[in-house]
């Protein structure tokens, strides 16, 4: 027994330069492709976060104001987005979105063209973040004091100017917290699109130890990028929901 911890204690500086080396930025480290699979997940993250935020604006401003029309149609998209597993969706829009384009395209005459991963990526994860945001964003404009809206509508304030300069601003408070967590979501969503094999942290993260057998290293490794990623998103979004509060109570004094 004594000798079997002599020899893990004789090998263990060993294992850690191992280790070392295999996450360096230079090669033969794989430090490098980390780095840039965390770069394509931030993009992908931000196109998508910012898509499923316009998305949400509107579905949620439809789902309040629209037609009957409008109303069922969002109540559709929203209801079968958050029905259907994330990657069966992601697989559904990758490929089927994809050949619907190119044979509309074919259809008016235009040659076919190939959408890049990064574009495809943030289109698909866009229309599930837009799913969840409409929630959120209705769920915050419910929660302004209607007399602000009844205010606005008797002066005569056309809907969009009352969009920009009431709704969007009183609900921002309220929807926040739900908009951070969808945020934080869709950072770990990229992880999926691994299945498609576009080259974000998880496929990067993949390939590295598949190629080196270090399986451990390199996922332990992705797991601390995202996991400084998100103590990073949390400063960030705990300034933005102080900015956002300014002029209005503390939560403390609220719940008194």
């Amino acid at each position: 027994m004594r000798r079997t911890t002599d020899i893990e204690h004789l090998l263990n500086p060993l294992l850690q330069t191992s280790a070392v080396e295999l996450l360096a930025i230079s090669p033969p480290g794989w430090g490098a492709n980390l780095l840039r699979g965390l770069t394509n997940s931030i993009q992908i993250a931000v196109g998508a976060f910012g898509l499923g935020l316009a998305i949400g604006i509107a579905g949620a401003w439809g789902k309040l104001y629209g037609s009957p029309v409008v109303r069922d149609l969002m109540e559709i998209y929203t209801t079968f987005v958050r029905a259907v597993p994330e990657l069966v969706l992601i697989l559904l829009l990758y490929y089927a979105g994809t050949d619907l384009i190119n044979r509309a395209l074919e259809q008016f005459g235009y040659a076919t063209v190939d959408i890049s991963g990064l574009a495809a990526g943030i289109g698909v994860l866009g229309i599930v973040q837009g799913a969840y945001a409409t929630e959120v964003i209705r769920g915050a404009i419910l929660a302004i004091p209607q007399g602000q809206i009844e205010a606005a509508r008797a002066y005569g304030m056309p809907p969009g100017k009352m969009l920009r300069r009431i709704t969007l601003p009183a609900m921002l408070p309220f929807a926040i917290p739900g908009l951070a967590n969808l945020w934080l979501i869709a950072t770990k969503d990229t992880a999926l699109l691994a299945v498609v094999g576009f080259n974000e942290l998880t496929q990067e993260t993949r390939q590295a130890g598949a190629t080196t057998k270090a399986y451990f290293t390199f996922f332990v490794a992705a797991g601390v990028l995202y996991l400084l990623l998100t103590l990073f998103s949390n400063v960030i979004i705990g300034r933005i929901e102080r900015w956002a509060r300014r002029g209005m109570p503390p939560i403390a004094e609220t719940g008194r």
